[in-house]
């Protein structure tokens, strides 16, 4: 049995899922400051979320491992079809049955947030998703994956920061404000920052496969410019929120998180191979949840 497991938990990439809850734990701190914070909602919207980041994981590793593109060339760990460990036809399975986790928990999220008073609301997150069961299997299965086009960042961007941080927020509140934006677009930079991060450390077998992903687009040298672009811009936009909207010196916590962030962008900027972009995604995703963490923490102490 236990064999049976270890395949799967390494398939779920664990390692993952802090950064895929990072949006909804900012867009609860808030909710929490302005009095509307619900712990049955935080708790459907964070195993919602996971299951969805499981299932990308699950859809990335089958693309990439029946097109070939998971091979001996990448760098980074060994993907469950490419090691043989779990069989396409298994892995397929497994994508099956975690659609219907993610409708179920839709559906239990839906009901605690809005019940049966807000039916459009309702509607509208039924179908926001079912457009992210779209984006988790789209990115590298299908006839035509967007990951292999370069439009991975795009939806990232739209997914992790924007519905992660404003999505959760409105579950919570019924209503979009203003103060929760600016770090929505720091959640969503520093998310595309651990994408485009992943797609230097693959970039040679990337091309090799013909995935052509951005950062292949753009090439070695301006792919790491738009890195150091997407990490400074994060900061700037988030001191300006800390500027904007101070109210205490304990909205100034994740000021901490730049200290990482900011030796994050010194490794990248000295680093010359790929091999020296792998342990840097973990920096900058557990760095990204740190700052989300802080975030809302200096909102709600």
């Amino acid at each position: 049995m236990l064999k049976n497991i270890k395949p799967w938990i390494s398939a779920f990439r664990l390692r993952t899922l802090p950064l895929s809850i990072s949006g909804i734990i900012i867009g609860s701190c808030f909710a929490h400051f302005n009095g509307k914070f619900d712990g049955m909602i935080m708790a459907f919207a964070m195993l919602l979320t996971i299951s969805l980041q499981v299932l990308s994981n699950l859809a990335n590793d089958y693309g990439d491992g029946v097109r070939g593109t998971d091979n001996e060339d990448r760098i980074g760990p060994e993907r469950a079809i490419q090691s043989g460990a779990i069989t396409p036809e298994e892995m397929f399975d497994g994508i099956k049955i975690n659609i219907l986790v993610v409708i179920i928990l839709t559906v239990g999220l839906i009901f605690v947030s809005f019940g049966s008073k807000y039916f459009l609301y309702a509607l509208l997150f039924f179908a926001l998703s079912g457009l992210s069961i779209y984006a988790a299997i789209n990115y590298t299965v299908g006839s035509s994956p967007y990951g292999y086009k370069g439009l991975g960042d795009v939806f990232v961007f739209l997914f992790f920061g924007l519905l992660g941080v404003i999505g959760s927020y409105f579950l919570y509140t019924k209503q979009v404000d203003h103060h929760v934006i600016l770090p929505a677009i720091t959640l969503g930079l520093l998310s595309v920052g651990v994408l485009n991060l992943n797609n230097m450390r693959d970039i040679d077998s990337d091309i090799i496969a013909g995935k052509q992903t951005l950062a292949v687009k753009l090439g070695k040298k301006k792919a790491k410019q738009y890195h150091i672009t997407l990490i400074v811009l994060a900061i700037l936009i988030s001191f300006i929120f800390s500027i904007l909207y101070f109210s205490s010196f304990y909205n100034l916590l994740f000021y901490v998180a730049y200290i990482p962030l900011l030796i994050h962008l010194n490794t990248i900027i000295k680093a010359t191979t790929p091999q020296e972009f792998d342990p840097q995604l973990k920096v900058l995703a557990l760095t990204t949840f740190v700052l989300s963490i802080l975030l809302g923490l200096g909102y709600i102490l």
